[in-house]
């Protein structure tokens, strides 16, 4: 396994929409552990997107687990994720290993279903609410070449400065 180079803003791979993944062979399987080996590496990090490694398929990693009352479905690796239905609003603070000098505040549905793949290929479908729909949003979001920056309510208002990298 290996830690792989984030790219970070304003690198214009960031832009770049994924694939969805076909073949789920040992490759993938490489690449994800690759993917998780960086998550881990990345401070406070509680998701990854392949396309911030430059690696242009629709793979995310999402582990919201180590946040205390944060409802959630422990470690996700999740292949071609798809929302199929959303409700409600909620603006949150949000930062990015891609951004990582900047935080801030995003409108995201505050309940999602999912659905997606797993490693192997198999078939998942999720109910999300919280911290955890937002994680996954915003990695979805790298996956079709869009970032928080992207999203924030207001430039001038809702976009700070990181003091602290946590």
């Amino acid at each position: 396994m290996a830690v792989l180079e984030i790219l970070t803003y304003p690198d214009d791979r960031l832009r770049q929409v994924s694939e969805p993944v076909k073949q789920f062979d040992a490759a993938l399987q490489g690449c994800i552990d690759d993917l998780e080996e960086t998550r881990l590496a990345g401070p406070g990090a509680v998701g990854i997107a392949a396309a911030q490694v430059a690696w242009f398929q629709r793979v995310l990693i999402v582990d919201v687990s180590g946040r205390k009352k944060t409802g959630n479905h422990g470690h996700l690796i999740l292949v071609n994720p798809e929302i199929t239905e959303w409700d409600g609003f909620a603006i949150g603070r949000e930062g990015c290993l891609s951004v990582p000098d900047y935080t801030g505040n995003v409108v995201r549905a505050e309940r999602i279903q999912l659905d997606a793949l797993d490693r192997d290929g198999n078939a998942l479908c999720f109910d999300m609410e919280g911290f955890e729909a937002r994680a996954v949003q915003h990695e979805m979001d790298h996956l079709d070449g869009l970032l928080f920056l992207d999203r924030l309510v207001s430039r001038r208002q809702d976009l700070f400065q990181r003091k602290v990298y946590k």
